[in-house]
């Protein structure tokens, strides 16, 4: 058991800040020394700090001394059985232990990984990244140096969170454009149609979602009609041009709901049809304005589902029945 003082020195970091008072510092982590070394250049060229955390096995043994305000963890799962159970429990720590000092989080993972991911890391609030970019790592570490800051100043409302994220979601697509044109060696992020042909759908768990019977949602076959015609659109235009994640995992969550189906991480993610970074993100404010929530699996305590939460169940119920045709739910 650890003693007040030794938790303190265990928490400890030293915190670079520029004249702006932000904080200017990343501490950087991972398998391949190559990559933390590029990471380091990118932030630098960016115009922040950064200190070589070191190999992965920092994370597991001895105590952990977080050298700045954001700690950079890049983790991919080497195969498709996603990360080891030693990772994860260092990741757990890991989590633990940023959240106490009051650091931030960014842990970058490949899809492979994703739910082990999410499952784990339940106390830091991260920012999970889905096989980012070069680009769009800087645009990561810079955003939760901006919360920060922000959060120095006030207290961030709901309608600035959006903002926010529809601000990100903007830099993010100039940011993937960038490296198409650059032809950017360090593999694209990740995006529905590369993972499609793989994906099985959500899994079916007897009782799941029986609780909200009373309320009045549609069919889920009508609700998975409307969710293929909105997906149907990318045939014959830019699927960028109607980007709406949250919509999409609505929808999703709806249908599952009824079918009684319990939706990984991943699955919502690949539902929401924009990059698996992107959906993240709006995934966990949704989580957060109490629209989502988690559901353990009972099984694997490391993995975790969405669902509705009742308020989102309620108005859901409450959009269809005021849909006057059929013509409009098909729309």
């Amino acid at each position: 058991m650890l003693t007040n003082a030794a938790t303190q020195a265990d928490f400890s970091y030293d915190t670079g800040h520029d004249a702006a008072g932000l904080p200017a510092r990343a501490a950087i982590f991972g398998a391949d020394a190559g990559l933390r070394a590029q990471i380091a250049a990118d932030l630098g060229g960016a115009g922040f700090r950064s200190i070589d955390g070191g190999s992965l096995a920092a994370l597991l043994d001895g105590p952990i001394t977080l050298l700045g305000d954001v700690v950079v963890v890049d983790c991919p799962a080497a195969g498709s059985r996603g990360l080891d159970g030693v990772m994860l429990a260092g990741l757990a720590r890991l989590d633990m232990r940023v959240a106490r000092s009051g650091a931030k989080l960014i842990v970058a993972t490949n899809l492979a990984g994703l739910d082990d991911v999410f499952g784990v890391l339940d106390q830091s609030n991260p920012q999970i990244l889905v096989s980012p970019s070069r680009a769009e790592r800087v645009i990561a570490v810079g955003r939760v140096m901006g919360e920060v800051g922000a959060a120095r100043l006030r207290e961030m409302g709901e309608d600035d969170r959006v903002a926010l994220l529809r601000l990100s979601q903007q830099v993010e697509a100039i940011a993937r454009s960038l490296d198409r044109m650059t032809n950017a060696p360090t593999g694209p992020a990740a995006t529905v149609g590369e993972f499609r042909r793989d994906f099985r759908g959500p899994e079916p768990v007897s009782g799941f979602g029986t609780a909200q019977a009373q309320l009045a949602l549609p069919d889920p076959a009508m609700v998975r009609q409307i969710i293929a015609n909105r997906q149907a659109r990318a045939r014959f235009f830019d699927p960028e041009l109607f980007g709406d994640p949250a919509w999409d995992m609505l929808l999703d969550l709806t249908a599952a709901h009824g079918e009684g189906t319990q939706v990984s991480v991943t699955s919502l993610c690949i539902a929401a049809a924009v990059p698996a970074t992107t959906a993240l993100r709006w995934l966990t404010q949704m989580v957060e304005s109490g629209i989502f929530v988690r559901v353990p699996d009972p099984v694997d305590r490391r993995r975790a589902f969405i669902a509705l939460s009742d308020k989102a169940l309620g108005a859901m119920s409450g959009y269809f029945a005021s849909l006057r045709t059929p013509v409009e739910l098909a729309a």
